[in-house]
């Protein structure tokens, strides 16, 4: 059973870091596309981030945050640096079978796999 946990969420001020964890049970890394999304409220579902057979940033967040994976712990990470407020949002990751290094795309309807969700809020 395919299962997603996200962690690492919380209150920091404008310019500050945080680092979101998704450990995933049930899959590969290898095997497996892995995105991070974010909804603000009132917004629809934002895609951010994701790593297969190759990350790729969404141009509100290239250059300060970084996607990586630990194929020990079979968890992805999201560090997030010089936060603003309007990164504030509940950060979701989710993930997709993308064998043979298939190149993964922030599009929500291509992950059928889900975490609950964790808020960051961003506020001094």
């Amino acid at each position: 059973q395919v299962q997603l946990m996200e962690s690492g969420g919380g209150l920091v001020q404008p310019g500050g870091v945080l680092r979101l964890s998704c450990e995933i049970s049930g899959v590969t890394l290898d095997e497996y596309g892995i995105g991070w999304f974010r909804q603000a409220p009132g917004k629809e579902r934002e895609g951010i981030s994701c790593t297969s057979g190759n990350t790729f940033y969404a141009d509100s967040v290239k250059g300060r945050f970084t996607i990586s994976k630990d194929y020990g712990k079979n968890t992805v990470y999201l560090q997030m640096t010089s936060l603003k407020p309007e990164d504030t949002a509940v950060y979701y990751c989710a993930t997709e079978s993308m064998p043979g290094g298939e190149y993964c795309a922030i599009v929500s309807s291509e992950y059928t796999r889900w975490g609950q969700g964790t808020q960051v809020t961003v506020s001094s």
